[in-house]
Formats: C-alpha cells, sequence, structure tokens
C-alpha cells in the first residue's frame, strides 16, 4: 500500500485498506447522503473528522488530487483533498483500486439531504443563485468543471441563501483564462444534468408541484448569465460621470466581489470604456477575516459587518479596527457563548449569530420597537435553534429544511 498526501491523519491508516470499498464493514462508516456517483464513495468518521473516501482509477484520483490542491491554494470552495492510497490489495494478493480521500465538509448539505422534504420554490431559488454563482467564480478563476451537477456540489448556510462548494472534480482542468467555448461547454454540461436530476427527483415527489424541471435547468443558465454579465460587460460613460465608475465598482462588491483594477478607454463624443477587472469573489469575507479574524461565507460576513457598522456608529468610535475589537468582544462572542453545548451542532456560530440579527429585526418590527439583544437571543435560542437539525454533519436520514 501506498500513500500520497500532503497532511495525514495516522487514524487512517487503520482502515481496511485490503478490503474492496463496497465491502468495508458499518462499523467503520457514517451514513451520510450522497448525490449519484459513478464511483463507491463511503464516508468514515476519524475522532471529530468525517471523511469521504471514493474508489477510483490511480490516473484519475492524482489529477483530481492535484486540482483539489491547486484550487485549495486559490482559496477556492471545494473540498479538501487528504490523501491517495494505491497499490491496494487483497487478502489473496489481488489488485484493488485506488481511493481518493477527501474531508468532509463540516456544516454542509448535499442536495439530496435538501430535498429529503418537498422543497420549497424559494429554497430552491436560492440553491440556483449559489450553484450559478459556484459556476461564475469558478470560471473567473479559469477553471473548467466538465461535470457540474447538484450531486457533484455540497451546500451550507449563508445568512437564508446558500453558499456552493465543488466537491467532484477529476473531470475539471485549471487554465489561466477560459474561452466563451468553454464556458458555454460547462453550461450545457449542466443543463443537461440538472435536468435530470430534477426528473429524478420529481419521480420520487420529492419537488414541489409548482416546480418545473425544464425550467430548474433554464434558470441555472439564465442567472448564470445575468451575474457574469454584471461582472464582465464593457460599459460607456460620460467623461465627467466618475460616480458612475463608483457605482459599478459598489454594485460589484455588493455581489461579493473584488474589483482589481478598472481598465478605461476614450470613444468618440468625449466618452470612456470602463471594464473592470474583477479577481474573485469573497469581498465582505476578507474585509471581515482582516477586522475580527471570523472566517465567514459572503453572506454571512455582510450581515455581521452591517451589525459591526451599526455598533460602530452607535458607539461614536472612528477608529474602525477599535470598533471592530470591541464589537467581538462586547456582542459577537457573548452571543455565541449563551448558546448551550447541546445545541452547538446545529448551525456553525457565524450563521447561528447572522439567524439571530434577522430574528431580533423581525421581534423588532413586530413589536414595534428594539428588543434589545438579550431578549432576541434567548427567544432565538428557544423557539428557533432548539428545533433545527444538527448540520456539522447531516447523519443518516437528512434533516429537513426550513
Amino acid at each position: 500500500m501506498r500513500i500520497t498526501s500532503a497532511l495525514i491523519d495516522p487514524a487512517l491508516l487503520d482502515l481496511p485498506w485490503s478490503t474492496p470499498l463496497e465491502e468495508w464493514p458499518a462499523d467503520h462508516l457514517v451514513a451520510l447522503p450522497q448525490g449519484i456517483s459513478r464511483h463507491i464513495v463511503r464516508f468514515v468518521r476519524l475522532g471529530d473528522t468525517v471523511y469521504a473516501v471514493k474508489e477510483t482509477g490511480e490516473r484519475v484520483a492524482e489529477r483530481e488530487y492535484g486540482l483539489l490542491r491547486a484550487l485549495e491554494r486559490i482559496d477556492f470552495p471545494s473540498v479538501e483533498a487528504v490523501a491517495i492510497v494505491a497499490d491496494r490489495e487483497d487478502e489473496n494478493g489481488e489488485p484493488l483500486d485506488p481511493v481518493l480521500i477527501t474531508r468532509h465538509l463540516q456544516f454542509s448539505l448535499p442536495y439530496r439531504a435538501l430535498f429529503s422534504h418537498t422543497l420549497r420554490p424559494d429554497t430552491m431559488t436560492r440553491l440556483l443563485d449559489a450553484l450559478a454563482a459556484l459556476l461564475v467564480r469558478m470560471h473567473l478563476t479559469g477553471f473548467f468543471w466538465g461535470d457540474c451537477s447538484l450531486s457533484n456540489t455540497l451546500f451550507r448556510r449563508d445568512a437564508g441563501a446558500f453558499a456552493a462548494y465543488l466537491v467532484d472534480a477529476e473531470t475539471g482542468a485549471l487554465h489561466s483564462r477560459l474561452s466563451n467555448g468553454q464556458r458555454g461547454e460547462d453550461l450545457e454540461i449542466a443543463r443537461v444534468n440538472i435536468f435530470g436530476e430534477a426528473l429524478d427527483l420529481q419521480a420520487a415527489g420529492l419537488l414541489h408541484e409548482s416546480i418545473d424541471p425544464e425550467v430548474v435547468c433554464e434558470e441555472v443558465v439564465r442567472r448564470y448569465e445575468g451575474l457574469w454579465h454584471e461582472i464582465t460587460y464593457e460599459q460607456q460613460i460620460e467623461r465627467d460621470a466618475r460616480h458612475d465608475i463608483e457605482g459599478r465598482i459598489r454594485r460589484l462588491n455588493d455581489l461579493g466581489f473584488d474589483v482589481a483594477e478598472v481598465a478605461m478607454s476614450t470613444i468618440d463624443n468625449g466618452r470612456y470604456l470602463v471594464r473592470p477587472k474583477v479577481v474573485d469573489a469573497g469581498y465582505h469575507t476578507r474585509r471581515l477575516l482582516r477586522l475580527t479574524g471570523l472566517d465567514a461565507e459572503e453572506n454571512q460576513a455582510r450581515r455581521l459587518l452591517n451589525d459591526l457598522d451599526a455598533y460602530r456608529a452607535e458607539s461614536d468610535l472612528v477608529d474602525e479596527q477599535q470598533a471592530a475589537h470591541r464589537w467581538l468582544t462586547e456582542v459577537f462572542e457573548p452571543v455565541v457563548r449563551a448558546v448551550p453545548a447541546a445545541l452547538r451542532r446545529k448551525l456553525e456560530p457565524q450563521e447561528i449569530f447572522a439567524q439571530i440579527i434577522e430574528h431580533k429585526w423581525l421581534l423588532s418590527e413586530q413589536s414595534g420597537r428594539d428588543v434589545g439583544m438579550g431578549p432576541a437571543v434567548h427567544s432565538y435560542l428557544s423557539d428557533v435553534l432548539t428545533h433545527k437539525p444538527d448540520e456539522q454533519a447531516v447523519l443518516g436520514a437528512a434533516a429537513p429544511v426550513s
């Protein structure tokens, strides 16, 4: 047996590598719902970590391992490659297929978990937005997926929305940039795969009666094209309309994208042709991390930053770093500590805080006054969080979506 790994968990050595993955005993496995896969995939828990183990060909495993490692280096939303186990043999000395090991993404939900109960149309909309945003971010990076589907994606809650993560990269390729033809091919693959998955869900009675599978797959493409246009189109502005450039950059920041530079060229009638260079998503995530050290999804970060900015204004603090430190120690951390230990596996801390902010606003609207953070926390913990499923790792039958 030969193991290739950048960082290996010694407990992985104790797994039954001489047994075909399909025959691994149940005491080594964790029951996690998964999408349709052409490979045998099993989940194992070692200590506090859950790993996905996929049996595949050696060249395919090496290729996917290398791509996932490359995506990790550029901070792309994907699962983390852990190791390749090759040169496996059974007890009779017969060769077994190599396996690729990835770290299961905590607090993530495969689409079949989200569809375990009939999915509402608004939840479907949020899923499609997340998948379209993942594809846009992928293509901006120069990554061609080659097998975009719901099955190859994990979703994490993101302050009322979802954030999508790539799971399967074996058909992918990383380029300096993608042509329109490559992007179009990826979109067509996504259209066909998602249509098939939606038909499968419809046949199982897991699609709301108002959701049309054909509309679902077309919506992903439509949302992708709308977002791609907003990010990349060339804009004509008048010479004295500099605020239009600033407005474009703010809109892109609101969408979660950073702008590295703006290319401008003069055209006729004294106008400019403007095209921003978008480098990556994560504008609010990076600002929150810089100010507080908190790592959050983009919408979570936006909501936390709004609360931080409101705290700063109410406290009359001029220095942004000082305000961030006080908000972290006087607002965020006390709220997180208030969550009982038995409820901490429900959602990650940043998502809990983001939902409490929303809950506080709803309570204040109902009462016609600011109810304050303390009552909002108590109400959320007792009336909302206690009824949610554990999402640190969805075990057994998947949980319903609220």
